[in-house]
Order: structure tokens, then sequence, then C-alpha cells
């Protein structure tokens, strides 16, 4: 089954051009799907919802590729989708039809591209891992506490003097901030001994 996708930037311009252009490729005007949004807005809800009903064997209809992506990753990204999906992609001002020989080729490009970029990332993050252990730090997020303010925060907790919401509340993050930096140890007793006490 053919679906089309238009997109205009504004509710104010007018998608008529595309429409027309999607039914003369044959796509059924209840298959078009229209958003009035920037293409680098991430949020594209007819987008969405036109992803979620193709399956294996349709085609993706568009005039041109600027409608259907926001960056050349997210179309290289796009296309590795859709090739993985079985589903096909016609840019008719373009050109670019997956059924055939160059079109599948292009598919293909994108999808070795796709991968490529991800083995980037993934080899910027062990560079990146690597580099801040031998400065002796250890991957991961960084610690929302100093040492000090987790010692103090322990101790407040020890000598109950604050709540842990109270504890969040002065240094300005979530509860499970607090709970993460608190003695284990202590925060099992003390629950333990709460248990008991109820």
């Amino acid at each position: 089954m053919d679906f089309g996708y238009a997109r205009v930037s504004t509710a104010d311009q007018n998608p008529d051009h595309q429409i027309d252009a999607l039914l003369r490729a044959g796509v059924n005007e209840q298959n078009v799907h229209i958003d009035y949004a920037s293409g680098a807005k991430a949020s594209r809800p007819e987008f969405n919802i036109l992803m979620k009903r193709m399956r294996e064997g349709d085609m993706l209809k568009a005039t041109r590729l600027d409608r259907i992506s926001r960056s050349l990753l997210h179309l290289v990204t796009l296309g590795a989708d859709l090739q993985q999906r079985g589903i096909g992609l016609h840019i008719i001002e373009q050109g670019i039809d997956s059924s055939t020989p160059e079109g599948r080729a292009m598919f293909g490009m994108l999808g070795v591209m796709a991968e490529f970029q991800r083995e980037l990332i993934h080899a910027n993050t062990m560079d990146g891992l690597a580099a801040a252990r031998a400065r002796g730090r250890v991957g991961g997020r960084r610690p929302k506490l100093s040492e000090q303010q987790a010692t103090l925060a322990q101790e407040l907790y020890d000598k109950r003097e604050k709540t842990v919401q109270e504890i969040a509340d002065l240094f300005g993050v979530p509860r499970t901030t607090i709970y993460g930096h608190l003695n284990r140890s202590t925060t099992n007793a003390r629950k333990t001994t709460g248990d008991n006490a109820a």
C-alpha cells in the first residue's frame, strides 16, 4: 500500500502542491498524512502515526527529502529503519525510488552510513571513557552532590535532624539522589527500626 507524507512549516503555508503530487503518484487521499511543523521539530504527530501504520511491502512517498527528514543524520536513520522493515521510499520530485536498482543502492548506502554513525558514536564514547580513566575518573554521570555535601547529608540523616525530603530541598536535588548517597546500612537499619516500631 502507498502512503504519502506532506509537511509545511506553519499553518499559514499551503500543502496543496504536495498533496496533489502524492495523489498523482497513486496515494489514496485517506493515506496522506500532513504535519504543520518545522522540519527541525522533534514532535511530528502525523509522521509518527504514519510510521506506525506502515507495514512490510508498503511504500512511503513524499515530494522532497526535506519534507520527511530533519537532517542528514535523521535521513540516514530513517532510511535504515525503512529498509529493515521492508518499506519502500519514493521521493517524487527528486527521482528517488527504492523499487529501482538505483533507489535500492541508495537505500543500501543509507544503511551503511547509519552503521558507520553508530560505530563512530561507540568509538567516541570509548575514547572519552578511556581518557577519563587515565585522569583517575570513572565513567558514568558526575555525582550531583560533592563529597562534602554527601558527608553533610549523611550527618544530618544520622542525627535525625532533617528528613530525606528536607535534605533534598537543602541541596536542591531529588530525594532519590540523597538516598543514593546515604550509607545503605544506616538507611536499612532505620527502615527496619521503623517497621518494627510500626
